[in-house]
């Protein structure tokens, strides 16, 4: 590709992803007075423009199905906050024969965090000790006690409602106070009492008072469409701001990172990336380089860096980058309340996601599997979702005025329940790169290999099981049987959707993680317990790749947690002069 010659400038840092790690990373740094450059693969973010948080069907030029109704029960439907893909022209990736992944990617500031589900959740101190507890896997490099100042930091800057619990390895935090139940939630909390289910207030990153300037949530439910009060969490509302402030943020938009380039002395000197507006392939250079690209995404970056240093890719003398990759382990199911079709119509909106939520109750007990998983749950008369009546449509026959009642009658009488658990690692799931499959800029895609374990399988059994108790319990009836899935997180009262089976496909929850493992042994792990690479002392990794286990917990309060920390130490060791 044709190069430019542009003067060098060698900033402090160079960041590359500006999501949940990338912008944390963006505020600690240039807050502590370093000069911060950040790779962005897509456009910057304007909310007034991009958001579509209050916009009716009418308002969109394919009622929000997208063309040839291809949104229709998906995720990435025309009304979730721009620039999240299952799949992306000229970018694509690849699977091994008999496997199946998806793979979610965003492209625009902000990255992911700009359509999440907000869940924030701390690891527990057993999840930082699994192998010990259990024999299997790996324990992390760091304690419970070593992150949660960092978890304390981070909770209190952004935002985060809950309650304090006392519930056994799922910490409270530091917490604004939660919205109240919406009815739906109350029935199912007096069928999870009964069952000795443990049933509190959601802990999410939406704010239920003013804090630094950003107003409290307005309940409109409509947060995966973004949020153009920033009332919710998003690195590009919450943590680029405050960098930008400082005066010594810059950030280039539309640049795919290639490769990071070694120099002599066996530090990355420079990112090469190349301008998706014009082709043309720039370098940046910088003393540090944070990658923060996503789990999946930053494993390839390090992959795609090959040199006479690193032949199988910068870092990556253990082999480790790209092994050892999990997602959460899903399984759903709905059911059908009867009761809801005579509760009258009211504002059921709150939050866009779930107001209250089970976390692993059986914690310390036996079970028929390792680790253990929570359950997220929503329904009710919300807002309509696109494609929310097909259930409705193809269940009943008919039309006109009987088909209009029967979608009336039927409307907000369901409630979703998925399980997020814990995947623990095996040999057979990674990502490396595809030997024969290059992206539209010519760089080497991805290629997967997946497999669950029989303790994932097992997982989702018990899913099943305690789902069907509680709808029963609570007086509805399970609907679809294991094929039937609704996503909580988005707005209640959307109709449930369809899955292949009872456990979720990998990739599926978007929760990836692993694939840049952390540990104390350089032969068997990449990062050290700052994040920081064993072998290229100013690389660190601030997604969730450095991640050794994936616990219940969603990922995004610990991604940002490590990165605040690896931040912290970056500056002490720029005061030291030794970056």
């Amino acid at each position: 590709m044709p190069q430019s010659n542009a003067p060098r400038k060698v900033y402090d840092v160079c960041i590359i992803g500006s999501g949940a790690g990338g912008g944390t990373a963006a505020k600690v740094l240039t807050e502590g007075g370093l000069d911060v450059v950040m790779l962005e693969a897509g456009p910057r973010l304007n909310p007034a423009k991009d958001f579509k948080e209050h916009v009716w069907p009418y308002e969109l030029t394919h009622r929000g199905a997208d063309v040839g109704a291809r949104g229709r029960l998906q995720m990435n439907n025309e009304f979730m906050a721009p620039n999240g893909f299952w799949q992306i022209e000229g970018e694509p990736y690849t699977t091994a024969p008999g496997t199946s992944f998806r793979w979610f990617r965003s492209r625009i500031e902000g990255g992911r965090t700009n359509h999440w589900g907000r869940i924030a959740l701390r690891f527990g101190e057993a999840d930082f000790r699994a192998r010990s507890r259990d024999g299997m896997g790996d324990d992390w490099p760091i304690t419970y006690e070593e992150i949660s100042p960092y978890y304390d930091k981070v909770e209190s800057f952004i935002g985060v409602f809950g309650s304090k619990e006392n519930v056994p390895n799922s910490p409270d935090g530091v917490f604004m106070p939660p919205p109240k139940p919406r009815c739906t939630e109350t029935i199912i909390k007096k069928a999870c009492d009964h069952l000795n289910i443990t049933c509190i207030p959601s802990r999410l990153a939406i704010l239920t008072k003013p804090l630094n300037g950003r107003p409290a949530c307005h309940y409109c439910a409509q947060c995966g469409r973004g949020c153009m009060t920033a009332s919710n969490f998003s690195s590009s509302q919450v943590m680029i701001p405050p960098a930008e402030k400082t005066g010594r943020f810059t950030m280039i938009a539309n640049a795919m990172a290639r490769e990071l380039a070694v120099g002599k002395d066996g530090k990355v000197e420079a990112a090469t990336y190349i301008d998706k507006t014009t082709r043309l392939e720039h370098r940046v250079y910088a003393r540090a380089f944070v990658v923060a690209a996503s789990a999946c995404e930053s494993a390839r970056l390090l992959l795609n860096s090959k040199s006479a240093l690193f032949p199988d890719g910068l870092a990556n003398s253990s082999g480790a980058v790209g092994r050892n990759l999990t997602d959460t382990v899903g399984s759903s199911l709905a059911g059908h309340f009867p009761q809801m079709e005579h509760v009258p119509r009211h504002n059921h909106d709150g939050v866009g996601g779930m107001h209250m939520y089970m976390p692993w109750w059986r914690f310390g007990k036996m079970n028929e599997f390792l680790r253990g998983y929570h359950i997220e749950f929503g329904g009710g008369p919300g807002m309509p979702s696109v494609g929310g009546f097909d259930g409705v449509n193809a269940e009943f026959e008919g039309y006109g005025v009987g088909l209009k009642q029967k979608s009336r009658s039927m409307y907000g009488t369901f409630i979703g329940f998925s399980g997020r658990g814990e995947m623990i690692p095996n040999e057979k799931t990674y990502c490396e790169l595809d030997p024969h499959v290059v992206d539209k800029w010519g760089v080497p895609v991805l290629r997967f290999h997946w497999e669950w374990g029989e303790n994932e399988r097992k997982m989702a059994r018990d899913m099943q099981e305690v789902f069907t108790s509680i709808i029963e319990t609570a007086g509805g009836v399970v609907h679809g049987g294991a094929t039937a899935r609704s996503r909580p997180a988005a707005a209640p009262g959307a109709a449930p959707e369809v899955e292949s089976g009872p456990i979720s496909m990998g990739g599926e929850i978007i929760h990836e993680a692993g694939t840049i493992r952390m540990g104390s042994d350089p032969k068997r792990s990449v990062v050290n317990k700052h994040s920081q690479a064993h072998e290229v002392k100013n690389l660190f990794v601030a997604d969730a790749a450095p991640f050794v286990t994936n616990p219940d917990k969603n990922p995004t309060l610990t991604i940002m947690a490590l990165s605040w920390r690896a931040s912290d130490y970056l500056i002490e060791l720029s005061k030291r002069g030794e970056i």
